[in-house]
């Protein structure tokens, strides 16, 4: 059998960059090589390049995402999307693949484009019956009413991106006194601003895939932050959190919310692997946001789903990657 030509795609143009790198590393150590013959294509604003070799590069052709290697041109099969943030997880990469007919691993470009804005998605969701976080968009150049934000969203707050990930930019608000600033530091990093309410309780996070040989939702997993939340060193530095999965968590709890993930990927339209996050409240699970690129390193939260179910990572890639023919 001849085998096909997978490209990973990489990088990206946000903070997330070396985030993509790992999970690149992640995939690559996960697919089957001898299945499929695949190559790290690593994109940016300035280049679209493919990994040929040790510190080895050649240019992508986009006008069909090919590549010459020692003069033979090499086309793709298939692309395996593990950029965090823009564009691989906007929708605009998933658009381009669209129009050149590139089978593709992630959601399409409405669900992407809808789950990469927290607060539209969230709003969505609620229609549907999921609870969620009280919360307040600031757009770009709005001007924010601090008295009317603590008044509708309390404290303390957080203030994040309205479209970024791995908790960049993110900031707990204790006081008044630090909005202007955590506002700020999210702008700087994704234009619009979401202002969410603190909400105490045991933060979750639950992946699913579906293709067609059926539906699997894999085990909750908890993240217990020695942080003072779940922020960006909390989910880098191994000695900043503690992740358990399974998570031990009652069952009718984890039905429900293993439940909700299931029904979020069919709202949502989903595709490939997506991980949605939750706080437990109580004994009530609010919906924190839907990832639909979510991290892929051997320690990333879906491969330790994948393990705790008693699951193959190269089974089930290979299983989401020919789903696509």
């Amino acid at each position: 059998m001849e085998r096909k030509n997978i490209a990973i795609v990489a990088g990206g143009d946000s903070s997330e960059f070396a985030v993509s790198l790992k999970s690149a590393e992640g995939i690559l150590s996960f697919l089957d090589q001898e299945r499929y013959r695949v190559f790290v294509v690593l994109l940016s604003q300035k280049e679209w390049k493919v990994k040929t070799g040790e510190n080895r590069f050649e240019p992508i052709d986009k006008n069909d995402f090919s590549f010459l290697l020692d003069g033979e041109k090499i086309t793709f099969d298939f692309a395996y999307i593990t950029i965090h943030g823009t564009p691989g997880e906007n929708g605009l990469l998933q658009g381009y693949f669209e129009l050149i007919g590139m089978p593709y691993s992630s959601c399409g470009v409405l669900a992407s484009a809808l789950t990469f804005d927290k607060y539209t998605c969230n709003h969505y969701l609620q229609g549907f019956g999921l609870r969620i976080a009280q919360s307040i968009l600031l757009r770009t150049g709005e001007t924010a009413d601090y008295n009317a934000i603590i008044d509708t969203v309390g404290l303390p707050c957080f203030v994040k991106p309205n479209a970024g990930g791995s908790s960049v930019a993110t900031t707990k608000v204790k006081s008044a006194e630090a909005l202007p600033q955590a506002i700020q530091e999210a702008r700087n990093e994704g234009g619009d601003v979401i202002i969410e309410s603190f909400m105490p309780g045991r933060e979750v996070t639950c992946g699913c895939y579906k293709t067609r040989k059926g539906s699997t939702v894999l085990p909750l997993t908890e993240a217990v932050s020695k942080n003072e939340f779940f922020d960006y060193e909390a989910k880098y530095t191994a000695s900043r959190v503690e992740e358990i999965t399974p998570a031990p968590i009652p069952e009718h709890i984890a039905g429900q919310i293993r439940q909700s993930t299931s029904r979020i990927y069919d709202i949502l339209g989903c595709k490939g692997i997506i991980r949605a996050d939750y706080i437990i409240v109580g004994e009530t699970p609010f919906l924190l946001e839907v990832n639909t690129t979510p991290g892929m390193t051997a320690t990333s939260f879906i491969p330790q789903q994948v393990r705790a179910a008693g699951l193959d990572i190269k089974e089930v890639l290979t299983e989401i990657i020919e789903d696509e023919f």
